[in-house]
């Protein structure tokens, strides 16, 4: 991988913005593009959107969504073969995080308030691009290239039949797994690595006998971080109901607890202590949770479940923020103060880290968990799966009816 990739990768992964303002000064003239096909322009698209924020019966099929336009030359149009779903989706189609994100469409605040809409979910993608802005070397990326992603929640998503992206997000799709099996991975696997990684602190070449507690284990997040870990050499344990146990098992987890059987931190207690705990639950755990890690050796507690994107909602953006801030120091100092680490782990997209987890995949060191698949026309269906929680892995739809080389 080549030295500006990596660069470029690490940037937009720490700011978690997909586009450098510097880049816009890049587009000379009028360089926004429509993706060409028999001859004609496509200008419209097949797509689920909302146009308000709701519950489920807020899901609208059109065939005349707009078709996504290259707006910046680092960019690539996506037709999308396979999108998977995450809890994300069913929170971001309540309206959870809406501040947030169109700060993020619209830092300068231009657009008047709901602009984003129709907005189309989805966050996982795995398809084909079809056309590269003048800035995206052949050398990564060219038409025709099988690839898959992790789409920012401030971008249109995967619920089309095309979606543009930044190269940056891109990243080739593993050789050995279909498109429906490559779409149950980069959201939970980005985010894993953010978590784990860039918060946690954790590589292949530090992770060895490490022991590791994954509090939510048989999800979609849970499910990715086993496998990585255990390629890396953690020693992993990990709370789920016992009908997951077999799942967890199969991916190589070491040790699990049953949470249905009575209080989870019970038996955890009577364990020896762990050098990381990756929260996917929330609630209560943050009160027993950080009682389990190893004392004044560098242990760190990292939670996905944070009051950000509520805080934000609730009081702005920068009141959200300035309360955010206020509540991750306070909470950092009072555990630093008895010789552990708390910190927050979030999403961010990160095009680099897929290229390493395509490596694992293809070597057989991660396989995709995929629990149920769906039609395009169930996409209704597919959200009210993903919203009853207690997910066994990944929930994909199946977008494209065009062929998948890899099955």
């Amino acid at each position: 991988m080549l030295p500006l990739r990596q660069l470029a990768c690490s940037w937009w992964s720490c700011l978690l913005n997909s586009r450098a303002p510097c880049v816009k000064t890049l587009v000379h003239g009028d360089q926004r593009r429509l993706f060409n096909t028999s001859n004609s322009r496509m200008t419209i698209m097949p797509a689920w959107v909302i146009d308000r924020y709701g519950s489920n019966d807020v899901l609208r099929f059109t065939k005349n969504a707009g078709f996504p336009i290259i707006n910046y030359p680092n960019e690539v149009v996506v037709q999308v073969h396979a999108a998977g779903l995450n809890p994300i989706d069913v929170s971001m189609r309540g309206g959870y995080g809406a501040a947030t994100m169109a700060m993020k469409r619209d830092p300068l605040n231009i657009n008047q308030s709901g602009s984003e809409f129709p907005l189309i979910l989805g966050r996982d993608m795995s398809g084909v691009i079809m056309e590269c802005g003048l800035d995206v070397a052949s050398a990564y990326f060219k038409e025709g290239d099988e690839v898959w992603a992790a789409i920012p929640p401030w971008k249109q998503g995967s619920l089309a039949e095309f979606v543009v992206l930044s190269a940056n997000e891109v990243s080739k799709k593993p050789k050995c797994l279909s498109h429906i099996e490559a779409a149950a991975v980069p959201y939970v696997a980005a985010t894993a690595w953010s978590a784990l990684v860039n918060t946690g602190g954790l590589n292949k070449d530090n992770c060895a006998k490490k022991r590791i507690l994954i509090l939510g284990g048989s999800g979609g997040v849970g499910t990715f971080s086993i496998q990585m870990l255990k390629a890396w050499g953690a020693h992993v344990t990990v709370t789920c109901s016992q009908n997951a146990e077999r799942l967890v098992r199969g991916l190589g987890v070491d040790h699990v607890v049953d949470y249905t059987a009575g209080p989870v931190e019970v038996p955890l207690r009577a364990l020896e202590k762990f050098d990381l705990v990756l929260d996917n639950v929330g609630g209560d755990t943050e009160s027993w949770a950080l009682g389990l890690l190893k004392p004044w050796c560098g242990a760190k507690y990292v939670t996905l479940v944070t009051p950000f994107l509520c805080n934000t909602d609730r009081l702005g953006i920068a009141d959200g923020m300035l309360q955010t801030g206020v509540t991750v120091a306070s909470k950092a100092l009072k555990h630093l103060s008895k010789g552990v680490h708390y910190r927050w782990g979030m999403f961010a997209p990160n095009g680099l880290a897929l290229d390493d987890i395509s490596e694992m995949v293809d070597a057989g060191k991660i396989r995709a968990v995929v629990e149920e698949e769906f039609t395009f026309s169930q996409v209704p269906q597919a959200m009210l799966k993903v919203e009853k929680g207690h997910a066994r892995g990944k929930t994909v739809v199946k977008i494209s009816s065009g062929e998948d080389s890899s099955e």
